[in-house]
């Protein structure tokens, strides 16, 4: 059975080229448009093995969503995906448990191999 990640990005463009990418490599995608969506969207889908998710998102941002989940599902490994790099805001992230950062526009074979990493433990 495939591993389900959890893809969480108001651009459904962006939300497109992950499903695409992380389909192609052998994983089950599931989508949410912001930070309150994919907060149901993890307490709606158990078997989730990873989340990626956007930083800057209406209504719940990434950092808010992560500290959301983290209350929930402790272990879940979640990577945050966004085209900003600087260095407070990832040592938010991780101080919020996020286990990665990836700038956008992502390589494809960087985030496959996140995803591979990361999952193989869940």
């Amino acid at each position: 059975m495939s591993k389900k990640i959890l893809v969480v990005d108001d651009s459904a463009t962006v939300r497109q080229q992950l499903r695409v990418t992380l389909e192609q490599a052998g994983f089950h995608v599931v989508e949410a448009c912001d930070g309150v969506d994919g907060v149901q969207k993890v307490q709606l889908n158990r078997d989730l093995s990873m989340v990626i998710a956007d930083v800057n998102m209406p209504r719940m941002n990434g950092l808010e969503m992560v500290e959301q989940i983290r209350r929930q599902r402790a272990n879940l490994p979640i990577v945050m995906l966004t085209t900003e790099g600087q260095p407070d805001m990832i040592r938010r992230a991780k101080d919020a448990g996020a286990k990665g950062w990836i700038v956008k526009p992502f390589k494809a074979h960087l985030l496959v191999a996140a995803a591979q990493k990361l999952t193989a433990a869940a």
